[in-house]
C-alpha cells in the first residue's frame, strides 16, 4: 500500500482483496456447516481463522480503494 501505485493499480488491488474476502467468507461458511453437522471443534476453529482473514482482506480493500481515490484526486493518476 505504501508504494506509489497508479489509481488503476490501487483499484485492482482493492478488487483482488475483495475477491479474497469473499473466498474467505465462503470457506468460513463451509466450516460452520461442517461444525454444525459433525460437532468437531476443529471446524469451528478453522471458521474463526477464515473470518479473521476475511476481515483483514476487507480492511486492505478499503485502504487500497481510498488510496486509489486519493491518487485520482491528485490529478496525475499515477
Amino acid at each position: 500500500m505504501s508504494d506509489d501505485k497508479s489509481t488503476l493499480g490501487n483499484m485492482a488491488d482493492a478488487a483482488k482483496a475483495k475477491i479474497n474476502e469473499g473466498a474467505d467468507r465462503a470457506r468460513e461458511a463451509g466450516h460452520n456447516v461442517a461444525h454444525a453437522v459433525t460437532g468437531d471443534a476443529h471446524h469451528k476453529a478453522e471458521a474463526l481463522e477464515d473470518r479473521a482473514k476475511a476481515e483483514l482482506n476487507n480492511r486492505e480493500a478499503n485502504a487500497e480503494f481510498h488510496e486509489g481515490k486519493q491518487e485520482a484526486r491528485d490529478g496525475d493518476g499515477r
